[in-house]
């Protein structure tokens, strides 16, 4: 499917936690996003070179999981083409917000599944609050600390019916699939999306646990491999449950290190290298069940957890 670029990039992901104070010190001490500010409500974060205000927002809540994923429209003419395709689409609108200290006026709208997203032009751009945040080099955000994550990834959702989500995206955000898992019964079993010239900006891989609007992770990149393996030491020594990895994915090829916060969402920290999809007539790369199930590229059989645990948890 042609790309309609009337979307720039993945800008941010709201996640829920009902453990506050542990997740946003995760975030900040362990993890390595910086703080941007905090209202009644969320914490405001963001990786050292995110141009923008908050790439996580991280709320309260008396559960787990997503609050909305946003995404940032390529001009305002654009944000407004695309709110008229998501109007005229069918799914589910929930309008006009005035947005946050973060951006401006965001429309949102859901897919079939529960999973609210946004998209939004009018955005604050981050500007350091302190001298030791200043980067040493002009050309990069800000300096970095903890495992220095570098920007946001991707974001990964479980879906009931990945064929349905997909038409969704390609409607409604104008993505393309460049990757995907065909399943023996005819079903997809996942799909992975960009809606520029990054490999994917978007997962969604099909729901086993029979819950609803569920998160699987939430993807910061780092600049190279050895980040991630110095990561892994990192949480080791703060305790952090490292759940798999680190491994090489065969789909995407990403090399990944998978942890759950402290409230028990999961968040992989990922290295793809320099792939992109640049070809404006790619075909996207179809994998059989067969081949999947001979797991990832290298490193260990995947652990049972990765397809089974989700946010918010299943009674």
């Amino acid at each position: 499917m042609e790309s309609c670029n009337d979307i720039a990039h993945l800008a941010h992901v709201e996640m829920l936690t009902n453990r506050f104070e542990e997740s946003l010190d995760f975030f900040t001490r362990v993890y390595g996003l910086k703080l941007s500010g905090q209202d009644a409500t969320s914490a405001y974060l963001r990786a050292w070179d995110d141009y923008e205000y908050a790439s996580l927002k991280l709320t309260r809540a008396e559960t787990t999981g997503v609050g909305h994923i946003a995404y940032r429209a390529a001009s305002p003419e654009a944000l407004e083409r695309r709110v008229k395709a998501i109007e005229a689409s069918g799914y589910t609108t929930h309008g006009w917000t005035d947005g946050d200290q973060s951006h401006g006026k965001a429309f949102r709208f859901e897919d079939p599944f529960g999973h609210v997203f946004e998209i939004y032009y009018d955005t604050v751009w981050y500007a350091p609050q302190e001298n030791a945040e200043r980067p040493a080099l002009k050309n990069t955000a800000s300096a970095f600390t903890g495992a220095a994550p570098r920007r946001i990834d991707h974001v990964n959702l479980l879906a009931e019916d990945v064929s349905e989500f997909r038409r969704f995206m390609e409607i409604c955000l104008g993505s393309r699939v460049t990757e995907l898992i065909q399943l023996d019964n005819g079903r997809l079993g996942g799909c992975w999306f960009t809606i520029n010239d990054k490999s994917y900006d978007l997962a969604c891989t099909e729901e086993h646990g029979r819950g609803q609007g569920r998160l699987h992770h939430v993807t910061y990149a780092t600049d190279q491999r050895e980040d991630i393996l110095r990561a892994a030491d990192i949480f080791l020594q703060n305790g952090v449950h490292i759940e798999t990895g680190p491994h090489k994915h065969a789909v995407q090829g990403t090399f990944f290190l998978y942890v759950w916060e402290p409230a028990g969402n999961r968040v992989e920290l990922a290295n793809a290298g320099a792939r992109l999809i640049l070809a404006p007539d790619w075909e996207p790369i179809v994998w059989t069940e067969a081949e999947r199930k001979k797991g990832q590229a290298w490193g260990m059989k995947t652990i049972e957890t990765f397809h089974t645990h989700g946010t918010p948890p299943v009674s």
